[in-house]
């Protein structure tokens, strides 16, 4: 795994082999950050990384300045690696071992940007959706982005904005409804 940008760029990071993951392309990833370079400021977010796996998302946020990321994932392995990366960088990500579903229904904070990237095998993904927007978890500008397969359609969930599709790796993009102009 690679950084691909800010202070920590080109860093190489050796994941564990005995992870359960499906860690983002990094030709997927820096084009999704490309995207979100030209419409935020990474300086001032609240970001959820929801699966965060290896935390590669998070720690892309973190290497361009963002200091306030929540990662939730419930694989004890892949949180311990989160936190021994995120120690050696000497970053602040707050890390929690939980289902990501009980996350989203007891959560009540606010986030600039959400970012799931569930098992591309998960039987309803469209559940992130439906309790991120129950649960009022975005901010007002606030950006919910589903990574997925080529096979899932969310086209059709309100506050849909955009599609991108990189290879295998695809990229659903949200915003309130308040902001959604039809």
């Amino acid at each position: 795994m690679r950084i691909i940008g800010g202070r920590f760029k080109g860093k190489l990071i050796k994941l564990p082999k005995d992870l359960p993951v499906r860690p983002t392309t990094d030709f997927a990833k820096e084009a999704l950050f490309n995207i979100l370079s030209n419409s935020i400021d990474f300086d001032n977010l609240q970001v959820l990384d929801l699966f965060s796996g290896t935390g590669h998302i998070s720690l892309e946020f973190a290497s361009r300045g963002n200091n306030s990321i929540t990662s939730v994932d419930k694989n004890f392995k892949c949180i311990e690696f989160l936190r021994s990366i995120s120690k050696e960088l000497n970053l602040e990500i707050s890390i929690l071992k939980t289902d990501v579903f009980d996350f989203l229904k007891k959560c009540s904070l606010k986030f600039d940007i959400i970012f799931a990237d569930p098992p591309y095998d998960l039987i309803d993904i469209s559940k992130i959706h439906e309790l991120v927007f129950q649960s009022n978890l975005l901010s007002k500008n606030g950006l919910l982005i589903i990574e997925h397969g080529p096979k899932t359609k969310l086209i059709n969930l309100k506050g849909f904005e955009q599609l991108r599709k990189y290879g295998n790796v695809n990229f659903s993009f949200f915003k309130p409804l308040s902001m959604v102009i039809n």
